[in-house]
C-alpha cells in the first residue's frame, strides 16, 4: 500500500491524520498496551509485532492494526523502522 491509499483508508475508517513514528535498529519493546487503536503503514525499515504468541513481520508498504489496549511486543529490524500511525481513541 502507498501513502495516498493509506491516508484514504484512515479517512474511510474514521481515524485522524497520522503521526510519524520512528524507532532505531535492533531495539524493541516488551509486552505493553496503548490507550488508543492504531492503524499504521510501514514507510521505512521493518518490524515484528507479537500478539497472542503469534509473530507477524512488517516491511515497507505493509499495514498493521492494533486494537485498543491489545497486549503486544515490538521489535525493530536491522535498519530500524518508520511508520505512519493513525491513532483513534475509543
Amino acid at each position: 500500500m502507498d501513502k495516498p491509499e493509506f491516508l484514504a483508508l484512515l479517512k474511510e475508517r474514521g481515524f485522524p491524520d497520522p503521526v510519524l513514528v520512528e524507532y532505531p535498529a535492533n531495539k524493541g519493546l516488551d509486552i505493553h498496551t496503548h490507550n488508543f487503536e492504531a492503524l499504521a503503514l510501514i514507510i521505512e525499515g521493518s518490524m515484528t509485532i507479537t500478539t497472542d504468541g503469534v509473530r507477524s513481520n512488517y516491511s515497507v508498504g505493509d499495514i498493521f492494526h492494533l486494537k485498543y489496549q491489545q497486549p503486544h511486543e515490538e521489535s525493530y529490524g536491522l535498519h530500524g523502522v518508520k511508520y505512519l500511525a493513525g491513532r483513534r481513541q475509543p
